[in-house]
């Protein structure tokens, strides 16, 4: 069970500037694509510790080292220490809590610093199947890149006539590729070339 500490284990930021801070030394951080964040965000309230928003609107949150390492969620990566590479995360000063540019959107203190694990998980599963529905079973292919991704995304394919396209997925760096009148068109271009090929 966590404690609230009376004393931050670190030191935030001092100065004027975000700093890069390692991660896994402290802690490990969660970051969310911005309409899981808010979705986890809401549903927390006020149970959520500090959380960190760029200037992108990612948000980021600060929890108890290797507590995360086995999550799986669309869109959502956990920062944590690795063998072989530094990972480090840009931390305002405690005093920023305003944008434009990095600060803390769940604003930093002793009372308020850790997000508790299971319920951060939680949240942000919540808000996964309120933003793409049920994960399918298994990796899928990205229909941009052809590569297989465990966090595939659904995108919208519109329905011609009253044969039902099946579901594209895309993996989070092809998913702002694809608004829906595009992903149509390349629907609708793979069927030609298929009739195509099968004549």
């Amino acid at each position: 069970m966590m404690t609230n500490p009376q004393i931050l284990p670190w030191t935030p930021p001092n100065t004027q500037d975000v700093e890069a801070l390692l991660v896994g030394e402290w802690w490990d951080a969660i970051r969310a694509a911005p309409t899981i964040g808010e979705g986890a965000l809401a549903r927390l309230g006020n149970t959520s510790g500090a959380v960190i928003q760029d200037t992108y609107g990612i948000l980021y949150w600060l929890v108890e080292k290797d507590s995360a390492r086995s999550w799986h969620l669309r869109q959502v990566h956990v920062l944590t220490k690795l063998v072989d590479e530094a990972i480090y995360l840009g931390v305002p000063p405690a005093s920023r809590t305003e944008g434009p540019g990095t600060h803390w959107r769940v604003p930093l203190s002793a009372d308020r610093y850790l997000t508790h694990p299971w319920q951060l998980w939680e949240a942000l599963a919540e808000a996964d199947r309120a933003e793409y529905g049920r994960a399918p079973e298994g990796r899928q292919l990205c229909y941009r890149c052809q590569f297989p991704t465990d966090e595939p995304i659904p995108v919208p394919v519109e329905h011609s006539g009253s044969v039902a396209s099946p579901t594209l997925y895309v993996c989070p760096r092809h998913v702002s590729s694809y608004p829906g009148d595009a992903v149509t068109q390349a629907a609708a271009m793979r069927r030609v070339l298929q009739r195509g090929r099968n004549r």
